[in-house]
């Protein structure tokens, strides 16, 4: 996992959450990671694009991941202009990663492989509850689609987690790790 470490920036407080999740996925063989909520960076200067490290830059982390064990990246966006943004920052692992402009719900209702590593970071918590619904929405969309083995990360923890949290707890999930900011479960096997 030593490929992650370009990726402790000083701004990235997610960073070691991401690398224990990224490492059990890795000790588990977890091949097929599915994101909503694409990293979207931020611009400068109105048009130079730039990482953002305070959002933890998730996609880019993700699509080293699968690029390094022979995997996939499927990451979902609503907004065509993040998902242009994570193809600049991500354009050295395209071969194994892959956009989709659209609804993360839906998305995720109609994708069609068996999910190993599942990151829900769409829909902005600034409004509690409805980021908090979509994520619960998310995760009743997704959960016949995940592996025995498979690991969920949810982020933004309390700001959407208020019903996803239970719903995998409740759905033969456990929790197993918990920062500030995120909450990563297993499933049970």
């Amino acid at each position: 996992m030593n490929f992650l470490d370009k990726y402790d920036h000083p701004k990235n407080y997610r960073f070691p959450f991401f690398k224990k999740a990224i490492s059990i996925a890795s000790e588990r063989n977890l091949k097929i990671i599915v994101e909503t909520g694409t990293s979207r960076g931020k611009k400068k200067f109105f048009f130079f694009k730039k990482k953002n490290w305070k959002d933890g830059m998730s996609t880019l982390m993700f699509s080293d991941f699968a690029y390094q064990i022979k995997g996939e990246l499927h990451s979902c966006d609503i907004l065509q202009k993040n998902i242009d943004n994570a193809k600049d920052f991500t354009r050295k692992f395209k071969s194994n990663t892959y956009f989709y402009v659209n609804d993360s719900v839906a998305f995720l209702k109609n994708f069609n492989k068996k999910i190993d590593f599942l990151y829900l970071d769409s829909f902005d918590g600034h409004n509690v509850e409805l980021a908090s619904k979509h994520q619960l929405n998310e995760a009743m969309a997704s959960i016949n689609k995940l592996n025995n083995n498979s690991l969920v990360l949810l982020d933004d923890k309390g700001a959407k987690t208020k019903y996803s949290l239970d719903f995998f707890l409740n759905n033969n999930f456990s929790l197993i790790g918990e920062s500030d900011s995120q909450l990563l479960l297993s499933k049970n096997f």
